[in-house]
């Protein structure tokens, strides 16, 4: 099997977790898996390094300096291989097997870094390569970086383009789990997870995978997530599944907008529970909700709007707080999804001007991390679906 092992800062933290890296390394060549290695800055190396720059450095100047820190893992990760009687080599910007490299505009050369990686992997059946996560090659030799969380992404895309089987990546958490066991008791580790799941919960503050790691990973790849001290890289840890697209998607049945009106809706404890929980407890689907200060709007299913509107009314009459119910419809909904949905300013104006020129009024905009749902008239549906498909 051929797998991509990625080495995180804390995982190389000291000689101990190096020494704890080279053994499940070396254990995983034995067993005649073909290894490619990415290693991350020890500890915090690149975040310390940044804060010494405390004078004025040019981007070219700043990239040189924190590169010093991967440049010292892959040289100590390499040595504690050779000790093991294991033959590798390290890789980092300059060298005549390097395989990431960036365009004039600073985004990586796919063909280029697609063709590098396969002379990497040609050769993995007798060395180990242990390459510097976080940095890339620019057109001109100059050293540029892949941003936050660079070193997944390394890792990542490599696994991509080198036809790797797997790729691992090797932190200090036992993977994804339920919730921050610094926090809440009883966190566990979830055993699966979507590829659109964990993308959502990193941009929102998860940190297992770099959201723009996960843009490269595809179905044929396989990634998991595994703690620096189980010692296996071929087993347990979280299993990241399927793949992120760009996608285009329109609702297939009109939806009803129910708006509920109230006076500081929002400072009001339990109002939204209450509302979503009467819904729920009649088994009405809500297809999306959107808040302002004094509503809270629910989408369901056009064909379910009276009784919607019925059961929200009782909710009015009840709770002081709020005033009034109305109801618009048929209204339709088209989704944007994809992977590179955040990272794209003015991602927003791009989508709703094309829209607004073509005179279409918009309902509603409702963004979440990696997606935006467009809400119209339900007979300019068609219209909004062809705008948007021309988009991406």
């Amino acid at each position: 099997m051929r797998v991509v092992a990625k080495f995180g800062g804390t995982s190389l933290g000291s000689g101990d977790r190096i020494n704890r890296a080279a053994d499940s390394i070396a254990a995983a060549v034995e067993d005649g898996h073909e290894i490619a290695v990415v290693a991350s800055a020890m500890g915090s190396t690149t975040d310390d390094l940044l804060d010494e720059i405390t004078f004025e450095a040019d981007e070219a100047d700043q990239a040189q300096i924190v590169s010093m820190g991967e440049r010292t893992s892959v040289r100590m990760l390499k040595a504690a291989l050779s000790a093991r009687g294991v033959d590798a080599c390290f890789l980092e910007p300059g060298s005549d097997d390097w395989p990431v490299v960036t365009d004039e505009y600073g985004e990586v050369d796919v063909e280029e870094t697609r063709k590098r990686a396969l002379e990497v992997a040609a050769d993995l059946e007798g060395v180990v390569p242990v390459i510097t996560g976080f940095l890339a090659e620019g057109p001109d030799g100059s050293i540029t970086t892949l941003g936050r969380g660079g070193s997944d992404t390394t890792a990542v895309m490599l696994g991509k383009y080198m036809e790797a089987d797997e790729v691992v990546i090797v932190t200090d958490v036992e993977g994804v789990m339920t919730g921050d066991p610094n926090v809440v008791e009883g966190a566990r580790n979830v055993g699966e997870i979507s590829v659109d799941e964990l993308r959502n919960l990193s941009f929102r503050g998860a940190e297992v995978v770099a959201p723009s790691a996960l843009s490269y990973k595809d179905g044929d790849l396989d990634v998991r997530v595994v703690h620096y001290q189980h010692g296996d890289l071929l087993t347990g840890g979280t299993s990241i599944e399927g793949q992120f697209e760009n996608l285009v998607d329109m609702r297939e049945e009109p939806l009803a907008c129910l708006t509920v009106a109230g006076r500081a809706i929002r400072n009001q404890p339990g109002v939204f529970q209450s509302l979503s929980a009467a819904l729920g407890d009649h088994d009405v689907n809500i297809d999306a909700v959107a808040s302002g200060m004094d509503t809270v709007t629910f989408y369901v299913d056009d064909e379910e709007a009276e009784f919607a509107e019925n059961i929200l009314h009782r909710q009015v009459i009840e709770q002081d707080a709020l005033s009034s119910v109305t109801v618009d419809s048929p209204l339709a909904v088209v989704r944007v999804t994809g992977g590179e949905l955040p990272n794209r300013p003015g991602i927003i104006s791009e989508i709703v001007n094309p829209i607004e020129n073509a005179r279409i009024n918009i309902h509603d905009l409702i963004t979440s991390a990696t997606s935006v749902a467009i809400f119209v008239d339900w007979d300019d549906r068609e219209q909004t679906l062809e705008i948007t498909q021309d988009l991406f």
